[in-house]
């Protein structure tokens, strides 16, 4: 059974986000990898629109993203997708996509673009290393005032959601812009506690039982948000790793294998409807 630790709602990262070497992609465009091939097939055979786009970042400098709109005729709600310490992959691509299938515009920014750009996951591995929690925060609040300027988004209607790395950037952002409405972390590292204080967003996060470096923090993180008066939902899905959004079992035993593509789905199932719920 997976555990949960509910609080009503509330940044400096607690730790680096890097995933065991069983979770390394081979490269950062394995964009199969965390969603079954019946479900890419049922994707790709919805209607919505991606584009790459290039908006204005601070001193000059720009951002460089890819968006996903979802078909409507009305202004939709947002979310800003943050990617992996392997930079914007193709799988986060799918991620903002997969968002846009269920009626949100999704934004992934690449993190790295003032450093040249996702190049491969080995090389936004060494460059995430030396980006400054004051420069990934202008650049998340670039994206965010990019999405309030297109009439496709409900401005009053925007979040978040990271993983690994990321994970721990959508948590820290959360501290950061009071305007976000939800925040989902996949098993991110948490921010610091005296930063909780900020938060106005309701957050989610997602965690794996093998993975804990980061769940094993869970409980403190939920009792912390509690007694700052913030919203946190905290859950450790069974039989999980780092990863396991993505990763769907790969090099694990069979009945393992099944067991942890079981919980990435409800990890999946669960994320959309808190969003579904909180945002939209």
């Amino acid at each position: 059974m997976k555990r949960s630790w509910l609080i009503p709602i509330a940044g400096v990262l607690a730790a680096a986000c890097v995933p065991s070497d069983a979770q390394v992609p081979p490269s950062a465009t394995n964009s199969a990898t965390g969603f079954g091939a019946a479900y890419i097939a049922k994707l790709e055979s919805v209607q919505t629109h991606g584009e790459w786009v290039t908006y204005a970042g601070p001193g000059g400098d720009s951002v460089k993203a890819y968006v996903a709109y979802p078909m409507g005729s009305s202004p939709a709600p947002a979310m800003i997708i943050i990617h992996e310490i392997f930079g914007l992959s193709d799988w986060i691509r799918t991620v903002a996509d997969d968002f846009a299938s269920k009626g949100f515009v999704a934004i992934a920014p690449d993190l790295l673009t003032r450093r040249g750009g996702t190049v491969s996951a080995d090389s936004a591995r060494k460059l995430i290393g030396g980006l400054q929690p004051d420069s990934i925060t202008v650049d998340l609040n670039a994206t965010a005032a990019y999405l309030k300027s297109l009439k496709a988004v409900k401005k009053d209607a925007i979040g978040a959601i990271g993983f690994c790395w990321g994970g721990g950037q959508s948590f820290r952002y959360a501290t950061n812009n009071p305007d976000l409405k939800v925040a989902v972390v996949c098993y991110g590292p948490n921010p610091d506690s005296t930063t909780y204080a900020g938060i106005t967003a309701k957050v989610f996060g997602a965690y794996g039982s093998e993975d804990n470096r980061i769940s094993g923090a869970v409980p403190g993180v939920g009792k912390a948000m509690e007694a700052a008066g913030k919203s946190f939902r905290g859950t450790i899905y069974p039989g999980s790793r780092h990863g396991f959004l993505r990763s769907q079992g790969a090099g694990k035993a069979a009945a393992d294998s099944a067991t942890e593509k079981a919980q990435a789905d409800q990890a999946w199932a669960d994320i959309h409807a808190f969003v579904k719920a909180n945002l939209k």
